[in-house]
């Protein structure tokens, strides 16, 4: 069943979504400036797998009682990688000092806003 359901998500995701930032992220790495068809199709489906993993994990977290998965729920299914969970704190510190900054440009007089 579990397979089945792989397939399903295999053949209705797109084709080639991150082939771009794939081959950029590539030949930043060390790999050739245009890199392998081959490679880079083999990369993202890695990738694909991943997120579609690491979503199923937190939605599993979330529980039946929780339509919505939350930013803890990503962080328990991570919770034994501390490299990942350091990049998450981060990111997430980063995100709130822009959301900071901009609210201050938005709140200036004669700043632009909505």
């Amino acid at each position: 069943m579990e397979n089945q359901q792989k397939e399903k998500i295999k053949r209705a995701r797109k084709v080639g979504l991150f082939n771009k930032d794939l081959k950029n992220l590539m030949y930043a790495f060390g790999d050739d400036q245009t890199p392998s068809f081959d490679s880079v199709n083999v990369l993202e489906d890695i990738l694909v797998d991943y997120i579609s993993e690491m979503c199923h994990e937190a939605s599993r977290i979330a529980g039946p009682s929780r339509s919505k998965v939350k930013i803890e729920d990503f962080k328990y299914a991570l919770r034994n990688d501390a490299k990942k969970i350091g990049r998450v704190e981060q990111l997430l510190a980063m995100n709130k000092e822009i959301a900071e900054a901009r609210k201050m440009f938005d709140d200036e007089p004669g700043g632009a806003k909505k």
